[in-house]
């Protein structure tokens, strides 16, 4: 299959529109999703501006009907998903994280996309991805959601909110891995390492928002002999959980 049908989530910005641009330009056909219609087709026409023919779509994964509404589009239009990217999240890092003191409210403003919304996004869709001769789910995720590493003496970095929602998202990535596997979709989570964004308030020292992408495209246009079930790292080696 030369080109593939595969949404982003919220690829108006950051490293998802990123992965829009590199996806547009191997030929796929691609939907820029965003929650704000201006954003996202502002964003579709600076692709547009650069000959790359990219289709936008509203949605926003922690509303329901949007998600609906954007699965009907698709499979009218399309027929069928081969590729979803669950990239859509927030951080809410500008917000006290600490293990004793933060707010249960923030921890409920994390979980919402970064978990619930993924799960709602990923069930909602999972029919056209079915539909395809060969579906492809990726979650994109934190390095900071990797229990194993965070355990170790001296780690930093505990942003209770922030992490605690990627690393549910990861467990949830291993049960869809694990009841799909028999289906032949490949479900797999995998991290760009520390990319210099908006999510982090474009923090020194981070890769590009480009390399940050190009660690995740293999991942995103997996063949039949692909893996499954994996959590990765930019170096493409596996990441414990």
């Amino acid at each position: 299959m030369s080109s593939k049908v595969i949404l982003v989530t919220g690829s108006n910005a950051g490293i998802g529109f990123e992965l829009v641009r590199l996806l547009a330009q191997r030929n796929h056909i691609v939907y820029l999703a965003a929650r704000k219609e201006n954003a996202g087709k502002d964003a579709q026409a600076k692709l547009k501006a650069e000959g790359l023919d990219v289709k936008f779509i509203q949605l926003d994964i922690t509303d329901v009907e949007s998600i609906v509404a954007a699965k009907s589009l698709i499979e009218k239009a399309e027929g069928r998903l081969d590729v979803l990217v669950n990239n859509a999240g927030v951080g809410v890092l500008d917000k006290p994280q600490n293990a004793t003191s933060v707010s249960v409210d923030v921890v409920r403003e994390a979980f919402e996309p970064n978990l619930f919304g993924l799960i709602q996004t990923t069930v909602t869709l999972l029919p056209l991805l079915r539909a395809s001769p060969q579906a492809v789910i990726l979650n994109v995720t934190s390095d900071m959601a990797s229990n194993f590493h965070q355990a170790q003496k001296g780690a930093s970095l505990h942003f209770v909110a922030y992490n605690t929602s990627k690393a549910a998202a990861n467990s949830y990535t291993i049960a869809l891995a694990q009841e799909l596997r028999d289906e032949g979709i490949k479900v797999n989570a995998v991290t760009p390492g520390f990319t210099s964004t908006k999510l982090n308030f474009f923090g020194e020292g981070g890769k590009s928002i480009r390399a940050g992408a190009e660690v995740l495209l293999p991942w995103a246009l997996l063949g039949k002999e692909g893996p499954t079930g994996l959590f990765i790292n930019e170096k493409g080696e596996e990441m414990p959980w």
